[in-house]
């Protein structure tokens, strides 16, 4: 889970999930301390150096931009590969084309190593649902 990956690095932690009162007569207690219990620009960044803190909120603000773009392309792509399939069918042609897929498949990998194909198969899976 990222979450216990960031706090054995000693980055910051998020809440987990509450443990569920018992009979509805007891509160929900945490389950671990929460961002709350360190200081405000700890919680945040994990450090409490101010110099630092405000290069991890700038950084973070530019991860955010590029979530967003790649969220808005990955839908894009997936919409044109849907309309591509949709098109082929209608005209008589095969649901998957190997050839083309592999194609992506092999640019991923090149570029990116094996997480490349890994990202690739996520890819081609929202063009085209699962096999």
């Amino acid at each position: 889970m990222m979450t216990d990956v960031m706090e054995q690095s000693g980055g910051p932690t998020r809440p987990k999930a509450e443990q569920p009162a018992v009979n509805g007569s007891e509160p929900a207690v945490p389950l671990s301390p929460t961002a709350e219990a360190a200081g405000p620009a700890e919680a945040r960044t994990g450090t409490e150096e101010p110099s630092a803190s405000a290069r991890i909120v700038q950084i973070r603000e530019r991860i955010d931009e590029i979530d967003h773009a790649l969220i808005t392309l990955w839908q894009e792509r997936a919409a044109l590969s849907q309309e591509v399939g949709v098109t082929r069918m209608a005209s008589g042609g095969t649901r998957l084309v190997l050839s083309r897929e592999r194609e992506i498949l092999e640019r991923f990998r090149v570029a990116l190593g094996a997480d490349g194909t890994q990202l690739a198969l996520l890819l081609l899976r929202a063009g085209r649902g699962p096999l």
